[in-house]
């Protein structure tokens, strides 16, 4: 087995995992979503007035739609189809009638998901300089040969890689790095649970390990993936077509890259 992926088991498994990744991924839940003051007086005047459209119209353009339905994004992505819809109109405003207005207030006004907000979190360990150096902008990555990370959007870096490391994924990247003169990209991703989306979380950071690119690849894994299970993530992980490659947490990044 992978040293990295072993110690990175080991990790999650013996020490204080949860509380040491909370650095990493310090997932506090945003503040609720704000609507102006305005823009809901309009939907208590158009809620109490029963005007189906008008009311659509003003919660459509809310962060957060307060119910869930799978029609919902066809209507915010084509307004003029409220007008040319009325039965999945009724239907619609008929469960937001029956919600009430102050629980749909604060359907509308819930924080964001933390699955949401664990995107950036990654990116803002690095500029911590977690890893011992501070990232750089891409003119000083590109032009030196020392160690270091790119500081940049995920496009950038996946336009760096695309250039310079034959990546062609149409994704972005978490990490572009350089140690010891050695190029490594990496997914970083940190999975909350089994199935669903985590499975696609986890699909995306094997696909990187599998892709052609000319640099060292790393799957920067965390979560639930290091518990020993049956889980089919877990099981992927630990078979002969991944044991050996370069899955770790990122607790454990920092001593990998340096040791390269």
């Amino acid at each position: 087995m992978n040293h990295w992926l072993k110690l990175s088991i080991e990790y999650a498994n013996q020490r204080s995992y949860l509380d040491d990744l909370f650095r990493v991924y310090p997932t506090i839940p945003d503040g609720i979503r704000d609507i102006e003051a305005e823009r809901w007086e309009q939907i208590e005047l158009a809620f109490r007035k029963k005007d189906n459209q008008e009311l659509l119209e003003h919660l459509l353009r809310l962060d957060l739609f307060p119910i869930k339905d799978s029609y919902i994004a066809y209507l915010k992505r084509d307004k003029t189809a409220i007008s040319r819809n009325p039965q999945t109109i009724n239907r619609i405003c008929g469960r937001l009638y029956e919600l009430g207005l102050e629980k749909i207030y604060e359907r509308a006004t819930e924080p964001k998901e933390t699955n949401r907000q664990i995107g950036p979190m990654f990116r803002h360990w690095l500029q911590s300089k977690a890893l011992g150096i501070q990232p750089v902008g891409i003119e000083k990555f590109v032009g030196g040969e020392e160690n270091a990370i790119l500081d940049a959007s995920d496009g950038v870096k996946a336009e760096f890689a695309e250039r310079y490391l034959n990546y062609s994924a149409s994704k972005g990247l978490d990490l572009v790095a350089r140690f010891n003169k050695k190029l490594v990209i990496g997914e970083a991703k940190f999975l909350s649970d089994f199935g669903g989306h985590q499975a696609a979380q986890f699909s995306d950071a094997i696909n990187l390990l599998n892709s052609s690119a000319d640099a060292i690849k790393v799957a920067i894994l965390d979560g639930v993936i290091y518990i020993p299970s049956g889980n089919k993530m877990y099981r992927t992980m630990l078979s002969h077509q991944y044991e050996n490659r370069n899955i770790m947490s990122a607790l454990v990044l920092r001593d990998y890259l340096y040791s390269l």
